[in-house]
């Protein structure tokens, strides 16, 4: 098990565009186990490979903590290809530390993407897991929820964290992107 570093924000991998697979490797198998591993341990239900700092178009979704592994998805260059209705839902963000707002999205999606395996697949979800799945996809896009939420609490985030924790925020934007 290899529980890997979650980069927060502001961190500048965050706000980058993810590359599509080109190749399912054994590398590709490594880190989605590692994925795995890490968005269990941080109690989390998603995790894009663009916050374990691998600007690569790579997610991994569970939204039943109950039962851990049951409805695991393992996706490799999701796409949304059909969205239906809307819906909105307090969302926090494993990036995005002590903070969560109203998010509006798609209540019901159609995803494509491809499974370790090679295998071209479409994941039908709706309410929770399409909530997830397009809070991943986002991530892949160099978007953050944050991103959907007014500009005024997106700001008033910003000054909380400044505050918390001033080093962080001045360090990420003197900073070059931070790619392992």
């Amino acid at each position: 098990m290899s529980v890997l570093e979650i980069h927060k924000y502001p961190s500048r991998v965050l706000k980058q565009k993810a590359s599509d697979v080109r190749e399912i490797s054994g590398r590709t198998a490594r880190m989605l186990h590692d994925m795995v591993d890490t968005m269990y341990v941080a109690n989390g239900i998603g995790l894009a490979a663009p916050q374990i700092g691998v600007l690569e178009r790579v997610i991994v979704v569970d939204t039943d903590p109950d039962n851990r592994g049951k409805g695991l998805l393992k996706i490799i260059n999701p796409v949304i290809v059909e969205a239906r209705g809307s819906i909105t839902w307090e969302e926090g963000c494993l990036s995005v530390v002590n903070y969560t707002a109203e998010v509006k999205r798609a209540r019901e999606i159609l995803v494509r993407g491809w499974t370790l395996d090679q295998r071209e697949v479409e994941i039908e979800a709706s309410e929770l897991e399409a909530v997830c799945l397009q809070h991943e996809i986002d991530h892949l896009e160099g978007t953050l929820f944050l991103d959907h939420v007014s500009r005024l609490k997106r700001e008033l985030y910003r000054k909380r964290l400044r505050r918390e924790n001033p080093g962080l925020v001045a360090a990420a934007e003197a900073s070059p992107v931070d790619l392992p």
